[in-house]
């Protein structure tokens, strides 16, 4: 059909062939019967510029008008308008201004038509003074002029601003229609103020506008926000059309506020009723279901959402890594990283940020670590995520060493920066580096220590066994003290067995958290070790009176997939016997090693064999016995456990890794402890290939 086209076709002829290409979407073809003509005139540019912008190549619509422009012919507003939008659609600030330039240079920055879209474009590229020149310069606003306006505030986050022009829109006497309300109300949603909301809720009632869906679905959103659902379900209920976007409004309401039933119910009433599902559906229920605790749940929707032929995007990736996260699964988050390589997510900067997260959260720093290299890009989540990584597993000197990386590249921290660095220096005891860190925040980076920071401080210097210099601490500080700085005191009182100052860091903890089974159960420790019997005891009853149940301990482990938890003295699990003789054989060559079992850590007046049994018993112990007996040919194992690991318990783990030569992990409540320091002296590392592990102890 081109080959009928004459050489320089007349611009009759090349406005008929660009209608009809443009609407089988056929751009280039399109573009080649432009450039058959000799001398094209503006309409023809204007055409071919429009093409482009409308079927979403705004790039390409530019460079178009950048030939153009350097032909230096004098441009109209027709041409100018198809050029807004594509700055518009591409958000190209710098555009923007030459497209603006252009309007005045050529005095058509009054016209409304071209106006409203400079305003639009600006609000576009978030870009309020533009957005505020273009609307000053339109003498005749209409009420698409005033909406783009308000609408460019409401996007820009200045929703007071946004309330403003509507104001002054009323008093120009413009009424606003469905586009304003819709455009308004996420400014509402912004403020989370409901009255406003209701005041334009009924405005929309009265102008009899509450049948656009738009409308209707921003409400929805705007009460939800608000957090009054039972409103958002009553619009909704009442829509007269509902797309998927109201749907998705209200699903995402009812995961947001806790109602995950009602949520996981309309989910399955979507899918029921043939509602066209769509990415943000499928993303709202996953991100739900982990935003409410049911991880398990989230993963199955996952694997339905792929069944369904959607492919989860870095959306989704990001809502379900914390479910991996969260159900301390190292396999499942290694697939969804598999998953992130294979579709080229990795350069998302939040997907990767969670990843390195996830690694670091599932006891893996070695990969949180590769993970965080190979970004291309950090900013100053990704930096604070593999800070806090290091810091929590104890790894405090690389914490540090990253913390001053990070100032060296320019990326500026914040006050989440310095609580973990300064968490990391605690659990290193790097008192000098984080007395050096602590008083850089105000002087160096204009950031005032907030409560955290204080009881970080005190942490460091109580771990570092200056428990003196961290009471002092606490009473210099100029806000009144957390129940975390006095915390971190109570639990080095016990470490170093300072009985005084663990009375008092008790008693000030009794009255900020008086229901924190914890504080009752470190004093009656500290009272125990000191062979205060009669003084521990009160505290006990003191605990019983009150009604506060003590948090029993328990550990767990993974293996093959299945979780397997133990508590104290457990003998439910099916290899009980072959745990409790694999504990008393790596018993025997512990304290051949230098193994001195701490009875301190019984906190019972009984006799010295049975101290022995009861520290034998620990959840933890339990766990690491039997993950060493089924590691089937891994060469780590990783045990979580509830409350802090004991200090028995510490050592004793300390000896198995060396003497199975096995890398064992273990998280308590507070941090990651590993445990690799290879064979003791005297001891050969035999391969862990082998049916039973006992035989490393032959």
């Amino acid at each position: 059909m081109l080959s009928k086209i004459p050489a320089n076709p007349p611009p009759r002829l090349v406005l008929k062939f660009f209608k009809m290409f443009s609407h089988y979407d056929d751009i280039q073809r399109a573009r080649h019967l432009f450039d058959k003509i000799h001398e094209p005139d503006l309409r023809s540019w204007t055409i071919l510029i429009s093409a482009h912008t409308k079927h979403g190549f705004p790039e390409e619509a530019l460079n178009i008008y950048n030939t153009l422009r350097a032909r230096n012919v004098k441009l109209d507003t027709y041409v100018l308008l198809p050029v807004a939008k594509a700055c518009a659609a591409s958000a190209d600030l710098i555009k923007a201004r030459e497209v603006h330039d252009d309007a005045i240079r050529f005095g058509f920055s009054s016209d409304t038509l071209l106006g409203n879209a400079l305003v639009d474009m600006y609000a576009k590229c978030k870009y309020v003074d533009g957005a505020k020149r273009a609307f000053d310069d339109v003498k005749v606003k209409d009420v698409v002029t005033w909406t783009s306006m308000a609408s460019c505030y409401a996007n820009c986050g200045l929703a007071r601003q946004c309330f403003g022009v509507i104001r002054n829109m009323g008093l120009n006497g413009v009424r606003p229609n469905s586009v304003t309300v819709s455009s308004i109300l996420p400014a509402c949603t912004e403020l989370k103020d409901l009255n406003l909301g209701r005041e334009i809720h009924g405005f929309v009632v009265r102008n009899a506008i509450g049948e656009n869906v738009f409308v209707s679905s921003a409400l929805v959103n705007m009460y939800a926000s608000c957090l009054s659902v039972r409103q958002a379900e009553f619009v909704f209920v009442n829509m007269f059309r509902r797309d998927s976007v109201s749907w998705n409004v209200l699903l995402t309401a009812y995961f947001s506020n806790k109602e995950y039933e009602k949520g996981l119910g309309l989910f399955h009433q979507m899918r029921s009723e043939g509602v066209k599902l769509n990415q943000a559906s499928w993303n709202a229920v996953v991100g739900g279901c982990v935003q409410n605790g049911l991880n398990e749940q989230a993963l199955d929707k996952l694997r339905q959402m792929q069944d369904s032929r959607f492919r989860p995007n870095q959306i989704t990736i990001t809502c379900v890594l914390p479910a991996c996260t969260n159900l301390e699964s190292l396999k499942g988050g290694k697939e969804i990283h598999g998953y992130i390589c294979r579709h080229w997510y990795f350069k998302d900067l939040t997907t990767s940020t969670a990843l390195v997260s996830m690694y670091a959260k599932c006891g893996d720093l070695d990969l949180s670590r590769r993970v965080f290299d190979m970004m291309t890009r950090k900013d100053t989540v990704a930096w604070n995520t593999i800070i806090i990584a290091n810091s929590m597993h104890g790894n405090g000197n690389e914490a540090v060493l990253l913390f001053h990386n990070m100032l060296g590249s320019g990326i500026k921290p914040n006050s989440v920066t310095f609580t973990g660095v300064l968490s990391g220096c605690s659990h290193s005891r790097l008192v000098h580096e984080g007395l050096q860190i602590f008083n850089s925040m105000n002087r160096e980076h204009s950031i005032d220590p907030d409560a955290d920071h204080y009881s970080c401080m005190v942490d460091v210097l109580s771990r570092a066994g200056r428990l003196e210099e961290a009471y002092e601490f606490i009473q210099r500080m100029p806000i009144e003290p957390s129940a975390g700085a006095w915390g971190s005191l109570l639990g080095a009182c016990r470490v170093y067995k300072n009985v005084k100052l663990g009375r008092i860091s008790a008693n000030r903890l009794f009255e900020i958290e008086p229901d924190n089974p914890g504080n009752y159960v470190l004093l009656s420790n500290i009272l125990g070790t000191a062979k205060l019997w009669d003084e521990a005891s009160k505290t006990r009853k003191l605990m019983r009176d009150r009604g506060i149940p003590k948090t029993p301990g328990c550990s767990w482990v993974h293996v093959r997939n299945k979780i397997y938890t133990f508590v104290v003295g457990d003998k439910s699990n099916k290899q009980s016997e072959e745990i409790y003789n694999f504990l008393e054989d790596v018993g025997k060559k512990m304290k051949l090693a230098g193994y001195i079992p701490n009875v301190d850590f019984v906190l019972q007046d009984v006799d010295p064999k049975e101290k022995h049994e009861i520290l034998c018993n620990h959840s933890e112990k339990l766990a690491v016995a039997f993950g060493l007996l089924n590691l089937n040919g891994e060469s780590s194992i990783r045990v979580f456990k509830n409350l802090r690991i004991c200090g028995d318990c510490h050592t004793a783990i300390k000896f198995m890794a060396k003497i199975v030569g096995v890398h064992i992990i273990v998280r308590d409540s507070l941090r990651f402890h590993h445990f690799r320091d290879g064979i003791l002296p005297g001891h050969q590392r035999r391969p862990f290939q082998f049916q039973k592990l006992q035989e490393l102890l032959l």
